[in-house]
């Protein structure tokens, strides 16, 4: 019988991955990491979760172990998260996540222990092609992850498994609700696990680097306003510009936190036809040619083209993308690759 390592996050897409894997034959343990040790009222590693991970665990009378990855999680997802903001980029810490976690420390554990597969709840489907395993969209495009999913190449996919990648969210409340999951009707966490809805971004950040205030600026250089911390300004941000309504409807349209300056401009000032990108992962080969592009975990795809150094021109202007943003690429709803932007 083959060995599945499910990872349970405590929530009910994890929980009805176990059971379908149970379902199919598979002898499963379930495992939930421990990555953030500070104060914690939602995510997907609070003490809740852990206790509604377990107790899915026993409801399916599976084994069920708890791994304790904080320091990797400091070293490679709060750390960078919070030196991206000092630098004025815009981080994305649910990718760092899986790439160093989920992905990369989990994956190389559950071999070591001599599993044959590793389950998660993601929503989204692995596929075969003519050139082997690949990510592709899950089917509930409103619930769809593979965009946080990217970086996974097919040595990786070839250890995972997805079992509710090919239903809606609804179809996956259904099956726990049937099996009674204590999960069941769990609400899904949305915002950066290790920050509190009563801390917020702006003192978490403040306790570990410091926020400097900045000058909002039009682009002859007048003065317009000022912003309370320009580490915490992403382009394309329109609230939070303290303009006094001076200029009407303004955003962000560059920020250089070492000048601590912004500037603001009218929505038709944020448009360009290209896109610059960096530390590329590829799939297989670098892909040319036209592809979807997602700027981020909900926003709809645009057409590009991908040049040979990997940049992007837009079918049609588009607004610009925030520098440290993922972009990733998809060819018929397949993950071909995906980068940063500059």
């Amino acid at each position: 019988m083959s060995r599945v390592l499910v990872a349970m996050s405590g929530g009910v897409d994890s929980a009805v991955s176990a059971a379908l894997m149970k379902q199919k034959g598979y002898e499963v343990t379930g495992v939930t990491l421990k990555l953030w040790g500070g104060a914690q009222d939602q995510g997907c590693c609070s003490v809740s979760d852990v206790d509604d991970a377990r107790r899915v665990a026993q409801q399916l009378e599976i084994d069920h172990f708890v791994f304790n990855y904080g320091e990797a999680f400091e070293e490679f997802v709060v750390g960078p998260y919070v030196e991206a903001h000092r630098a004025g980029l815009t981080p994305n810490p649910c990718i760092e996540c899986n790439r160093h976690i989920k992905f990369d420390a989990l994956l190389t554990r559950a071999r070591q222990l001599g599993f044959d597969v590793v389950a998660t709840g993601h929503h989204a489907q692995i596929v075969e092609t003519e050139r082997g395993r690949r990510l592709a969209r899950g089917r509930d495009a409103a619930k769809d992850q593979s965009y946080v999913l990217y970086m996974l190449g097919e040595e990786d996919l070839s250890m995972l498994e997805f079992p509710v990648g090919q239903m809606t969210k609804s179809e996956v409340r259904e099956i726990a609700h049937d099996l009674d999951l204590r999960s069941a009707s769990k609400p899904d966490s949305q915002d950066v696990c290790f920050i509190t809805a009563d801390e917020g971004r702006e003192r978490f950040l403040s306790d570990r680097l410091q926020l400097n205030p900045g000058e909002v600026v039009d682009r002859e250089g007048n003065s317009l306003g000022k912003v309370d911390a320009v580490e915490l300004v992403t382009v394309g941000q329109r609230k939070g510009l303290n303009l006094g309504g001076k200029t009407g409807r303004s955003y962000a349209v560059s920020v250089d936190v070492k000048s601590r300056r912004v500037v603001a401009g009218a929505a038709e000032e944020l448009l360009t036809s290209t896109l610059q990108l960096r530390d590329h992962v590829w799939v297989d080969e670098p892909h040319v040619g036209p592809a979807r592009l997602q700027i981020s975990a909900h926003a709809s795809p645009n057409t590009g083209d991908l040049d040979v150094n990997g940049n992007v021109t837009w079918s049609e202007p588009r607004r610009k993308v925030a520098p440290g943003q993922a972009v990733v690429f998809y060819v018929d709803d397949i993950v071909v690759g995906g980068a940063t932007a500059v």
